[in-house]
């Protein structure tokens, strides 16, 4: 993005991906005139309260009227503005599904979708505000474009591309709290629909996205230091349009795939990975990880993570129970 930012590399390792939207959103909505920001009684929980101040004459608070929302946004896309709205991931997928459908979708407006506190990372909020459906929803509809960033740099660098990249319907989900980073620096090429190698190995691939992004690294380097193993690594940011060319390659090349996900093990990435295998006949080892067929239970989300385990141990366990090696007694650890 040209021009100067309002927050450094030091914010983006510090600040929550939703905080780090909303001065990305800032600062383009400086830039680019015709961005306006729509918001349903969430200006403040979705951090994008920095933009209503700067631009007052172009934020639209609408209350808790999501499907309302969801319609002016479509009228102000007609009138040649950019939309960008802002709401809980719950709330995007499912209160207002079918405007999203049909009011976007079915046009291919240009409207963008920033679901906030997506996942489990509203744990202890209760099971009705997980959003562990929204990927599956999101993928479904023609048209849209669905984005799960896996860090800060990576939320920063996927909210530029939907102004200066992208054109229609689009979705990105972020959490609530302190994800852990994964990248140091902006300096490196990020591109919608283009996944990322992250760390090299032939012996097996995890393909992430999100909050699962490090964890899947962790354990990666857990299979290197425990048992001298190389473990590929793939952030899969984009969910739709997804990168099948770095998928065919990964199961070629290793022969065995695990997908990391915070959503429900059906529709998600594992879905769409497995639909990609399927359709090239590739016979390898293959298992989803994320929340199986429940509803979440509620808890803090670095427990609801190691519970449904997508934590590293999770990832590291199953993949290793997948490879056909022992399980590694943790308790020896202690």
């Amino acid at each position: 993005m040209a021009g100067g930012l309002s927050y450094t590399i030091d914010d983006l390792n510090t600040l929550t991906q939703a905080a780090i939207y909303g001065k990305a959103l800032t600062d383009l909505g400086t830039k680019y005139p015709e961005i306006v920001c729509l918001t349903a009684d969430l200006a403040k929980s979705t951090k994008v309260g920095d933009f209503f101040a700067v631009h007052p004459e172009r934020s639209f608070n609408f209350g808790i009227a999501e499907q309302n929302m969801m319609g002016a946004a479509a009228g102000l896309a007609l009138a040649g503005f950019k939309p960008y709205i802002s709401t809980f991931g719950a709330f995007a997928a499912m209160r207002a599904c079918e405007q999203v459908r049909t009011d976007f979708c079915y046009p291919k407006l240009n409207v963008k979708i920033v679901g906030t506190h997506s996942g489990l990372s509203m744990g202890n909020g209760g099971t009705t505000h997980h959003a562990t459906e929204d990927i599956g929803i999101m993928r479904t509809f023609a048209n849209m474009t669905v984005v799960v960033p896996a860090d800060g740099i990576e939320t920063a660098k996927a909210i530029i591309a939907s102004v200066e990249e992208h054109e229609g319907p689009f979705y990105m989900r972020v959490g609530r709290g302190f994800e852990p980073p994964v990248y140091e620096t902006m300096d490196y090429e990020f591109k919608l629909g283009k996944g990322i190698q992250l760390r090299e190995g032939n012996d097996a691939t995890i393909i992430a996205c999100g909050v699962c992004v490090m964890a899947a690294i962790e354990a990666s380097e857990e299979f290197d230091a425990e048992d001298g193993l190389g473990v590929r690594v793939i952030n899969m940011h984009t969910i739709k349009p997804l990168d099948k060319e770095i998928i065919l390659k990964a199961a070629e090349e290793t022969k065995c795939i695990v997908v990391a996900e915070e959503h429900n093990i059906y529709g998600g990435l594992g879905s769409a990975v497995a639909e990609v295998l399927a359709e090239a006949g590739m016979g390898i080892k293959f298992k989803r990880l994320g929340v199986p067929d429940v509803f979440s239970v509620i808890g803090y989300p670095e427990d609801l993570y190691a519970h449904y385990k997508i934590d590293m141990a999770g990832i590291y366990d199953q993949l290793r129970d997948l490879m056909g090696m022992e399980k590694k007694d943790r308790e020896d650890e202690h």
